[in-house]
């Protein structure tokens, strides 16, 4: 890795400076790349020593959410886990990185500042749309995509009509971020938010999403990128997806429903779907052994 991109202690922001026991913190550094500054983890053997695979995190998550399956990975890997344009530590970011098309830039950008060329790449929910449209624009060339209870297609019914504009509404209301930020001080309410989505976490990770969600500008980050995607262009351009795609979906998520893998094979009828009986939306983080050995063929 070029030393010229990481950043000087003075550059790192406040909130890192107050969060001395974030996980895999020593694995952390911060650089800029494709005119942003980014937070990123990177664990195992040393870039160029063994292959390379690529974490990204859903939306509204972090590096935190890989803290359990990243030590796993990284035994015979390398593993780079970013934190997405405008959440988590990777904040602040310019309204033109909330896009897909404009996180793939700026991604492409981070890989290429790192001399990185993942082998295997990771993605969880929305991490996992943001990978396929790097995969069909070419700026990740992986020997296949794992998605994880993946965002890939929109949102049907009630959901995808309203989704989309709602988060537009909610980014340009004055103040909705801080109080955003403001509610997320009960912690019931982030309990409740995360079992909405059928998985359950140990206290630990709840009090990770708390402490993220009750950050202004990680909240901001959030509802930009809700507000920025456009997932039917993406699914336009699914069917030349160039790259292997494994499903990885656990049976009681209520985020993305397991009915969507479905959907997906018949537009890529190569796709191959691993179902986790009993896990929710953040199977990864629920058990990350049983996601491991759903993947460990495809290990590079």
């Amino acid at each position: 890795m070029s030393l010229a991109l990481t950043l000087p202690p003075e550059a790192v922001s406040a909130d890192w400076a107050q969060a001395p026991d974030w996980p895999h913190r020593e694995a952390s550094r911060f650089l800029h790349a494709g005119g942003l500054r980014w937070h990123v983890q990177v664990m195992g053997p040393a870039l160029g020593e063994a292959p390379v695979v690529l974490l990204l995190h859903g939306t509204g998550a972090s590096t935190h959410s890989w803290r359990a399956l990243m030590p796993l990975l990284a035994q015979h890997c390398t593993v780079i886990a970013p934190d997405l344009p405008g959440q988590g530590f990777s904040v602040p970011a310019p309204s033109s990185a909330f896009s897909i098309e404009g996180m793939a830039a700026a991604l492409a950008a981070l890989l290429a500042a790192l001399d990185a060329r993942p082998a295997l790449v990771i993605g969880h929910s929305a991490g996992a749309a943001l990978a396929a449209r790097m995969c069909l624009d070419g700026s990740l060339a992986p020997q296949r995509l794992i998605s994880i209870n993946g965002a890939l297609l929109p949102l049907g019914g009630l959901a995808g009509q309203v989704f989309s504009p709602l988060a537009r509404l909610m980014v340009k209301l004055p103040g909705m971020s801080r109080f955003f930020a403001w509610r997320a001080a009960d912690a019931s309410l982030v309990r409740r938010l995360l079992d909405d989505t059928g998985s359950k976490l140990d206290a630990e990770g709840v009090e990770l999403y708390a402490r993220l969600f009750r950050r202004a500008e990680h909240v901001a980050g959030t509802l930009g990128m809700m507000a920025a995607w456009d997932l039917p262009a993406l699914a336009r351009d699914l069917p030349r997806l160039p790259t292997p795609l494994t499903l990885i979906i656990g049976q009681q998520d209520r985020t993305i429903r397991p009915t969507e893998a479905r959907r997906l094979q018949r537009i890529l009828p190569q796709a191959r779907i691993l179902a986790l009986p009993g896990l929710g939306h953040l199977a990864h983080e629920e058990a990350p052994q049983s996601v491991l050995q759903a993947i460990e063929e495809d290990m590079p």
